[in-house]
């Protein structure tokens, strides 16, 4: 695990210091005149962050911080009504968090996917405000309820019942998942070895589907949008030709510019695979999965895998380099396997404003489309990359597009 900190997360203290502003601007008149359009905004800005209805006191009190054009009267409202003790919360975690979540876990991106400990572990992280939310990407956790099934690393049972019986997911707890799913300690990285994640993307293949959804879903990048065909292709695997349709122009031109990205890294996933006999993920330390020797006979001459240790090619000059991507200079942009790997995402700058441009377009309903609106975002991003508190981001979105 890093020893990287979060150093500026909210206090309970400044949160209620906060909500205590808003409420004393409220209180002394400081708000406009309520209008029936600021009230639709109020109820507006309120469904979208629960998915439900407000009660007629949280209505009357929005209502007042739309009105007001407060920002900082705005978030801590926001804040407040996503609180996990804020009576009507519930349907953030168990609704709007569970859709907002539950298309990272399946390849087809949907958000009808059941419940899993990919998802509980989102919702958890974000409930647990104490809890930096990068840790999804490398912390030895994983989330689960207090009824039902217990946990399985061969089962989804736990989940399905939660979801079923429609239980309050901010009752959510925090385990340590090597304890659960039998992973040595250092082999675990938060979601990536999560059941659902590997059942996902460690399925058959080649494990670079890992990867990939990893930079999509946590990056806000496909490879598309990483492809550099400057970088030295010397760790591209055997498996890929290097002319296809006999057409080696086809590999210089396009081919090049994702796998010397893609496979440098996901050898971070040479000891993992999915078994859909028993249904469970497999760790084999100093052991490369045979998935990674597969068709050698492509390119006899490409690169043959011999362990986990990857490394991040996009650190160097390039279209993707610190400049762009935001890479951490207090991480050394190599290491061994999937938890140095997931920190080395979770700590770039360009993960932090993945987070706020999800949460923007899920509770704005639509992406940043003005110089102000992209520059909101791109400060809750850097915000976040200060504190990690994705429930703050959340506050800070609703706050920004209150008054749509």
């Amino acid at each position: 695990m890093s020893n990287m900190k979060r150093t500026n997360g909210t206090s309970p203290l400044a949160k209620a210091a906060a909500l205590g502003v808003a409420l004393l601007a409220f209180a002394s008149g400081q708000q406009a005149v309520a209008t029936p359009a600021g009230r639709a905004q109020a109820r507006r800005m309120y469904e979208r962050l629960t998915g439900t209805p407000p009660s007629e006191s949280d209505l009357t009190r929005l209502e007042a911080m739309v009105g007001s054009g407060s920002i900082a009267e705005l978030e801590a409202t926001a804040a407040d009504i996503i609180d996990p003790d804020h009576e009507t919360s519930k349907n953030f975690y168990t609704v709007t968090l569970k859709n907002f979540a539950s298309p990272w876990t399946n390849r087809d991106q949907s958000v009808f996917a059941p419940l899993n400990d990919y998802t509980a572990t989102v919702i958890g992280l974000i409930k647990d405000d104490n809890a930096d939310f990068r840790q999804v990407l490398f912390e030895n956790v994983l989330y689960v309820g207090s009824s039902g099934p217990a946990y399985s690393p061969t089962s989804n049972a736990h989940y399905e019942a939660l979801e079923s019986n429609s239980v309050d997911l901010r009752t959510l707890r925090r385990e340590v998942q090597s304890a659960l799913n039998g992973l040595p300690p250092e082999a675990t990285a938060g979601v990536i070895t999560s059941r659902a994640g590997a059942e996902a993307f460690f399925i058959d293949g080649t494990n670079r589907a890992m990867f990939r959804f990893t930079l999509l879903n946590h990056m806000c990048r496909d490879l598309e949008q990483v492809h550099d065909t400057s970088l030295p292709p010397d760790r591209i695997r055997q498996d890929v030709t290097r002319s296809p349709g006999g057409d080696s122009s086809v590999f210089n031109n396009n081919c090049v510019g994702c796998h010397n990205v893609m496979d440098s890294m996901a050898q971070a996933f040479a000891y993992y695979d999915f078994d859909e006999t028993v249904g469970r993920l497999v760790y084999t330390p100093n052991q490369v999965q045979p998935k990674y020797l597969i068709n050698a006979d492509n390119f006899k001459p490409g690169y043959v895998t011999p362990n986990d240790a990857w490394e991040n090619r996009m650190r160097l000059p390039g279209r993707n380099d610190a400049g762009v991507l935001g890479w951490s200079s207090n991480l050394p942009g190599r290491g061994n396997g999937a938890k140095s790997m997931g920190e080395e995402l979770a700590y770039s700058g360009a993960f932090a404003q993945c987070q706020a441009e999800k949460a923007y377009r899920k509770i704005c309903f639509r992406s940043p489309s003005t110089q102000a609106e992209y520059d909101a975002v791109k400060s809750i991003g850097s915000n976040f990359q200060t504190n990690g508190s994705m429930r703050t981001v959340f506050a800070q979105v609703a706050a920004q597009c209150a008054g749509q």
